[in-house]
Parts: C-alpha cells; sequence; structure tokens
C-alpha cells in the first residue's frame, strides 16, 4: 500500500517565516532551510531575532492568520487524496499551523510545538523528534507502506532518501545541484502525474 508524506511550507503553503520578515521589515527572518540546512542552529537565530525585537506568538500568528495556501494547493491536495494516503510532515509548530489546516481542509499534520512564557513569547521549541521527517517514513514503511516523499529544502532530503520514491517540489538551485538524484517537479500538474505513475 502507498502513502504520501509531504512537506508544508513552499510545497502547499508559502514560507511563514518569509511572510512574518515582510510584515516585520526584520530581513533576518526571510532565512529558512533552503538557506540554511541545520535547523538547530536556525531556530537558534530565529529565536534570538525574535527576542531582540520584542515579537511575541501573536506577532507571528497575526501574519499566519492572512496567508494563504499557494495557487492549486488545495485542489492538488484534495485530488492526491482522493487517490492516496497523504500526511504532511512539517518542521513547522502546532501552534502556527492551525490557521493553514483549515484552509487546506484539515489534512494530516505532524509536526512539532513551542514553549510560550507568560509574556506571549515564544521562550524555546521542541522538536517531536530529532530528524522526525525521515523517522515518519521508516515508521510507515514498519507499517508495511511503499512511502512517496516530496519536500523542496535541506530539511526534507532524509524524507527523501528514506522513501521508496523521493521527489523536489520547486526547490532552490542549491539543493537541486547538491541532491541530483531527486526529480525535480515545479506544478502541482507535474508532480500529481509523477505520483500517479508510482501509484500505478
Amino acid at each position: 500500500m502507498q502513502i504520501v508524506c509531504t512537506d508544508l511550507e513552499g510545497v502547499l503553503v508559502p514560507e511563514i517565516w518569509i511572510h512574518v520578515a515582510q510584515k516585520t521589515s526584520i530581513s533576518e527572518l526571510r532565512l529558512t532551510t533552503r538557506d540554511i540546512s541545520d535547523y538547530d542552529v536556525l531556530m537558534r537565530k530565529r529565536l534570538a531575532i525574535l527576542k531582540t525585537h520584542g515579537l511575541k506568538l501573536k506577532d507571528i500568528t497575526d501574519v499566519i492568520a492572512t496567508m494563504a495556501p499557494l495557487p492549486g494547493a488545495v485542489e492538488f491536495l484534495d485530488e492526491l487524496r482522493a487517490k492516496t494516503q497523504v500526511i504532511i510532515v512539517s518542521d513547522t509548530y502546532i501552534e502556527f499551523a492551525k490557521p493553514l489546516m483549515a484552509k487546506l481542509g484539515w489534512p494530516t499534520l505532524f509536526c512539532n510545538s513551542l514553549s510560550i512564557d507568560g509574556d506571549g513569547a515564544i521562550a524555546d521549541y521542541h522538536l517531536r523528534q530529532p530528524d522526525g521527517k525521515r523517522h515518519v517514513v521508516e515508521a510507515l514503511q514498519s507499517l508495511n507502506f511503499s512511502v512517496i516523499a516530496m519536500g523542496d529544502s535541506y530539511n526534507d532530503i532524509n524524507m527523501l532518501k528514506a522513501a521508496q520514491h523521493g521527489f523536489l517540489f520547486r526547490p532552490p538551485r542549491n539543493v537541486i545541484d547538491e541532491y541530483p538524484q531527486f526529480p525535480v517537479t515545479r506544478e502541482y500538474a507535474e508532480i500529481k502525474a509523477a505520483i500517479e505513475r508510482v501509484l500505478e
């Protein structure tokens, strides 16, 4: 039996931190897992920036509330879910993701969580487990699923490597150059056709 594991940001919805950077005019927050491969380094940098500028969780969730899925993402996800099971596997946080999950029709989401202090600031982040995307794929494989994985960034690579079939979707040039073994797709019709070929 086949199952699809897909990344969230950059694949189905815009990058949350880039939107926060645009709304706050804090350019350093534009860095994502497309730029920095070490997730802990990236998140520690983000938390330090938020503290320096006095930004709270609500400042971020207010931005997220204005965001919409990428054009065509809802239709793509609906069509895919009609053919096979789909799990969104993301390094985002449940405190961020709820409004976006509602707009995507409440798909299954595996993600992480945040600690919020008494002032409403983000005190820390908590990974469900290290290298969680890879572990999801391996756990599903232990249940006799054959996994098709898709993502766009450095933090998706271990998931793609572990899956029976891995696809890059709209990745930046640096990721393409470093991981040429993965087919690159740029449109939902293209990735949908590639997945359907595997499902046949």
